[in-house]
C-alpha cells in the first residue's frame, strides 16, 4: 500500500499571488478599498503599501481609527455569520497592493488549514488587543503622548526587526483626527519634537528611537499641559461675602 503524502498547505504563497476566488488588485494614493456601507463580501490582505480604516458619523463627520502596514487584513468584517455593510472606509494612504478574497474563499480555506487560521486568529486576537491599547491611550494619556505613539506605530517600532523610520506622508488633520485634538495643537507638538530631535521633517517625516523616552519614562523637557492656554491664565483671588440672612417674622 502507498502512503500518499499530505499536502502542506503553503499560507505565505496563498497570501501572495492570485488564485481561485482571490485576485490581486493596485490602488493608487486616496483610492478606497470599500466604503462605509458597501456590502462586505470579501478581505483584503495587505501586500504594499499604507492605508487607513475611518468612519462618519451621521452628521457628516469623519473620524481616522486605525492606519494599516503590509501584513494587516481589512474588512474581516465579512467572515460574519451574516454578511451586512461594511462598518467603515478603508483608504489608500500610499500606492496599495492588496489581495482581494472572496468571503467563501476565506471562509473554505479557514475551515480546511489550520495553519492559516491559526495565522488569522492570531492577527485578530493582535487587532483586538491594538484597539484596547487605542482605547486606553485616548482615555488616560495626553494629547501629546498620543502623538508620539501614533508616529511611533506608523515607523512601526512595535514590530520585531529595523523600524521603518521614514513614515507615509501623512496631513496634521489625520495625526488630530487620531489623537482626538486639533490641527494647531498637532502642529505645535510636532515642531516640539523636532527641536528636540525626536523627528526630522524635510517633506516626509523621520522618527528616531528616543521618541520612546516620551512614552515609557515622560521625558519631555520644559513638559507644558495638555491646554497650555487655559492654564497660563493667571488664577485670580475673589473675595466672596455671605450675604445677610433675613429671618421670617415669626408671631407667637
Amino acid at each position: 500500500m502507498i502512503d500518499v503524502e499530505k499536502r502542506t498547505f503553503d499560507t505565505v504563497a496563498f497570501l501572495a499571488s492570485a488564485g481561485l476566488g482571490r485576485r490581486v488588485v493596485h490602488l493608487a494614493p486616496r483610492e478606497t478599498f470599500f466604503l462605509q456601507g458597501d456590502t462586505a463580501d470579501s478581505i483584503f490582505y495587505l501586500q504594499r503599501g499604507r492605508a487607513k480604516i475611518s468612519v462618519v458619523s451621521s452628521v457628516g463627520k469623519e473620524a481616522t481609527i486605525t492606519l494599516l502596514s503590509p501584513g494587516d487584513f481589512l474588512g474581516e468584517e465579512a467572515l460574519a455569520a451574516l454578511p451586512a455593510g461594511r462598518t467603515a472606509t478603508a483608504t489608500a494612504i500610499t500606492a496599495c497592493t492588496a489581495l482581494k478574497i472572496r468571503r467563501d474563499e476565506m471562509v473554505r480555506v479557514m475551515r480546511e488549514e489550520h495553519n492559516f487560521s491559526d495565522m488569522f486568529l492570531k492577527f485578530l486576537l493582535a487587532r483586538s488587543m491594538r484597539i484596547q491599547a487605542d482605547l486606553v491611550d485616548q482615555i488616560f494619556n495626553s494629547s501629546e503622548k498620543r502623538l508620539a505613539r501614533i508616529l511611533l506605530l506608523m515607523a512601526e517600532f512595535d514590530k520585531p526587526g529595523d523600524p521603518e523610520t521614514l513614515i507615509p506622508k501623512i496631513s496634521q488633520e489625520t495625526l488630530a483626527e487620531m489623537i482626538g485634538t486639533t490641527r494647531s495643537r498637532v502642529s505645535f507638538f510636532m515642531n516640539r519634537f523636532r527641536k528636540r530631535g525626536f523627528i526630522e521633517y524635510n517633506g516626509r517625516i523621520q522618527v528616531h528611537k528616543s521618541l520612546l523616552n516620551v512614552i515609557l519614562h515622560d521625558q519631555l523637557p520644559d513638559d507644558i499641559p495638555d491646554e497650555p492656554f487655559l492654564s497660563a491664565i493667571p488664577p485670580q483671588t475673589v473675595e466672596i461675602r455671605p450675604k445677610p440672612m433675613r429671618l421670617p417674622f415669626i408671631s407667637i
